[in-house]
């Protein structure tokens, strides 16, 4: 088995484990998918202006919804596991790197959300559990890593969208990929270069995502309540 495919299956390796942890404590499974659903509700109110914005929505949009959202993955996780060897064969090795990159942010984004749902007070999420999870977990480093694989997923769509032959490439793939099981993997990278080519030119957007997340995360790890249990931290008005 080639590096590649060896490095994206240790990747989703690390995902399964982490559904199986959940699966086992039905406690901790719900508390992950309402900080999930908080934690997109949370990106939607960041970039409310990017969501409005004509030249930028559908990224942002495909930013909530493939990066940040509640959607379980499971299935199509599992089926696609069982064919990475296919896709590092059957894809050019721009996309095959691609995919490398959003499977280490998919398999660190799970461990850190399992981690801070168990960090939860109450099954229910607003502002002030969240800091508190946010806090109790920790990880500097891992959240700055989280936030600069999500920043190479979208730099990486942009480098492909610069080459026509690889989307003429990716087109030609729907038939192999569907057939390898991988037509999810096909209709996420399709998305993603359609998104991508539309926005015409993603550094202004990366900038800004970049930007609002790490100051975000600055205000997560350095907040402090209030003698009435309210944060006071207006850096923290990113947070519904």
């Amino acid at each position: 088995m080639s590096a590649d495919a060896q490095t994206i299956l240790g990747h989703l390796h690390i995902v399964a484990a982490e559904r199986e942890r959940r699966a086992a404590c039905a406690e901790l499974s719900q508390r992950v998918v309402a900080l999930k659903a908080y934690q997109q509700r949370r990106f939607a109110h960041t970039y409310s202006d990017l969501l409005a914005s004509a030249r930028y929505a559908a990224a942002a949009r495909f930013f909530l919804d493939e990066l940040y959202g509640p959607r379980d993955y499971s299935q199509r996780d599992a089926q696609f596991a069982r064919v990475v060897p296919a896709l590092v064969r059957l894809f050019p090795q721009e996309i095959v790197d691609t995919v490398a990159t959003l499977g280490e942010l998919h398999a660190l984004s799970e461990t850190l959300d399992s981690i801070a749902a168990s960090m939860l007070l109450t099954p229910e999420v607003d502002a002030v559990a969240y800091v508190h999870a946010w806090q109790a977990t920790g990880h500097v480093d891992d959240r700055e890593r989280q936030i600069a694989l999500t920043l190479a997923v979208g730099e990486s769509l942009d480098q492909l969208v610069r080459n026509p032959l690889l989307r003429h490439s990716l087109r030609m793939m729907r038939a192999p990929a569907r057939a390898a099981g991988l037509a999810e993997l096909q209709r996420f990278l399709e998305s993603g270069f359609d998104t991508f080519k539309a926005m015409k030119g993603a550094r202004e957007f990366l900038a800004t995502v970049g930007t609002r997340e790490r100051a975000l995360a600055r205000a997560l790890f350095s907040a402090a309540l209030d003698g009435e249990g309210r944060l006071g931290d207006t850096a923290l008005g990113q947070l519904p």
